[in-house]
């Protein structure tokens, strides 16, 4: 008969991965690399589950393993009664995004889900300028800002000679809202 006692269970806790919470930029700057991809993945397949998507769906979407994203994305998600995976309404969970300043892209980290929602339909507008030349729906962003994660508002750019300026260099392609700042 084995003897199940304190040692075994504090051995198999120490094997437990344990869930890191990010706070700030500096937090996901301090990973490495292969984490902050993995990071950056989490919370978009967190968006894709609050869009409609299965968390095993899209977790193959993005090449991932579902208990890797539960394990990361565990205070966005939560159980249902039928044992499926959902997203809540609203996270805090940490995104790192790119956001137009008069001096380039700048890379920021945003502890809100509704912020980053406004930053990416902020970039659909810019996109859309870029694209056609209308600024209709640039418009709604005059004045507005997103608050990044160590509390600091950084205003929306609309000035449209200065997003001119900046498409010239290259720096308005809503692809880039992602990627990192090089």
């Amino acid at each position: 008969m084995k003897r199940q006692g304190k040692r075994s269970n504090a051995r198999r806790q120490s094997y437990k991965r344990k869930f890191v919470e990010l706070k700030n930029l500096q937090d996901f700057l301090a990973l490495p690399d292969r984490k902050q991809e993995l990071w950056g993945d989490v919370g978009q397949i967190v968006t894709r589950v609050r869009q409609g998507a299965t968390l095993a769906e899209a977790c193959r979407e993005f090449g991932r393993d579902a208990r890797t994203v539960q394990r990361h994305a565990k205070p966005a998600l939560r159980k249902r009664r039928n044992g499926r995976w959902a997203a809540k309404r609203t996270d805090r969970l940490l995104r790192v995004l790119q956001v137009i300043t008069p001096a380039g892209r700048q890379q920021i980290g945003i502890l809100n889900s509704w912020e980053a929602s406004t930053l990416g339909k902020y970039w659909s507008a810019v996109d859309r300028y870029r694209d056609t030349g209308d600024a209709s729906t640039l418009e709604q962003f005059h004045g507005e800002h997103v608050m990044d994660a160590d509390g600091i508002r950084i205003p929306l750019l609309t000035d449209l000679r200065e997003l001119d300026r900046q498409g010239s260099a290259g720096n308005l392609s809503f692809e880039s809202m992602y990627s990192r700042v090089a």
